[in-house]
């Protein structure tokens, strides 16, 4: 009897220790993610959750991905950019124009928009050489500037302040309609959502990820330690531009449209807002303060009266979060989350203490 008990539990711690294997893995909350995301969507095909729900989803993701790459440019690099929304719309209207007015296939607009992308990267990479802080903020921001200032006036390319919209568009074999846009796209802005996660994990886990973050911590100590400041900080803004415009590429195709007014500063800052509220170091805690800042108005303020009636309160306690998170918890709600759960966990080893206490009496 006593054989097959310790026979028991070893199976037991072994199979404890397989499973702990498994969630402990740096993918398994990835692939957690993109597959309650693909079950949402396979629920709203079904009728159980209602179309227009996923349809509000899909943006929050693709922002969520842009912001990954601004986690990496401030998160670990340092650095600082208010032109990411320039640098998104333009992904989007290459697209636009390639596929649309043009009439080629769309993978051709794509690739163009990633080396605009590169382009970008590279051009605001060596400006970062010269200038920090808030003087290069400022100057991506009039880059960005630009970029939507061309948007409004360029009428042939963009349509001018009316916006730009498409029908269908073809890829190489395949006709991309409208009434595909939604569920088509869905897929593809999870898949892609896991690729960008898993590629980011393993750059900051990497010895690039950490040459950044010594970059960030001290310039002259990381030179010091023979790091190159011009790679690394091309490297930071080139993935991070590449992200935005895999951002505008996913939102065109999941949209179908693009327009001046959406490439403004507001979306600049809402996505630094996302990164500063869930935790410039937690990929995870991005992703909740992508959905406080670009979801949960839509998703669940809006069906609330008080906020259906006065529909600026929700900027309000946006502020108010960020203003909150800023002074008391500077790494993120992430932090926040860590700091409840290590509490709980003490109070259920303190009442276990007490109760086993009362139940066979203080140790000797």
């Amino acid at each position: 009897m006593e054989l097959e008990n310790r026979v028991e539990k070893t199976t037991r711690r072994a199979l404890k220790e397989r499973i702990d294997t498994y969630v402990k893995h740096p993918y398994f909350g990835i692939l957690l993610t993109a597959a309650i995301l693909y079950a949402l969507q396979i629920l709203g095909i079904a009728g159980l959750i209602q179309p227009s729900t996923i349809n509000l989803i899909a943006p929050v993701i693709i922002y969520y991905i842009v912001a990954l790459g601004f986690t990496l440019l401030l998160g670990y690099a340092g650095l600082a950019s208010l032109g990411t929304a320039g640098f998104i719309g333009l992904s989007a209207y290459i697209l636009g124009y390639v596929a649309g007015t043009l009439g080629l296939p769309a993978i051709l607009g794509v690739m163009l928009g990633f080396a605009a992308s590169i382009t970008l990267g590279v051009i605001v990479g060596f400006i970062s050489l010269r200038i920090q802080g808030i003087y290069l903020a400022i100057i991506t921001l009039g880059i960005s500037e630009i970029l939507v200032e061309i948007f409004r006036k360029f009428n042939d390319v963009t349509g001018g302040q009316a916006g730009f919209s498409l029908f269908r568009m073809n890829f190489l074999i395949w006709e991309f309609k409208q009434s595909d846009r939604f569920t088509v796209s869905f897929y593809l802005i999870i898949l892609t959502l896991a690729l960008v996660m898993i590629g980011i994990v393993n750059l900051i886990n990497s010895p690039t990820g950490r040459a950044m973050l010594a970059m960030k911590n001290s310039t002259s100590a990381a030179q010091a330690m023979g790091i190159s400041v011009l790679k690394y900080r091309l490297l930071a803004f080139i993935i991070a531009t590449v992200l935005a415009g895999l951002g505008g590429t996913l939102y065109f195709m999941n949209k179908l449209v693009s327009h001046p007014s959406s490439w403004g500063l507001a979306l600049s800052l809402n996505i630094l807002a996302a990164v500063v509220i869930g935790g410039t170091k937690s990929i995870y805690g991005v992703l909740a303060g992508a959905f406080i800042v670009f979801g949960m108005n839509d998703l669940i303020f809006k069906r609330i009266p008080f906020f259906m009636e006065y529909t600026s309160a929700y900027f309000i306690l946006n502020g108010i979060l960020i203003i909150l998170v800023v002074m008391f918890y500077p790494g993120g709600i992430v932090r926040l989350f860590k700091d409840i759960r290590q509490g709980i966990q003490k109070g259920y080893h303190l009442i276990m203490k007490k109760w086993k206490e009362h139940r066979y009496g203080k140790e000797a």
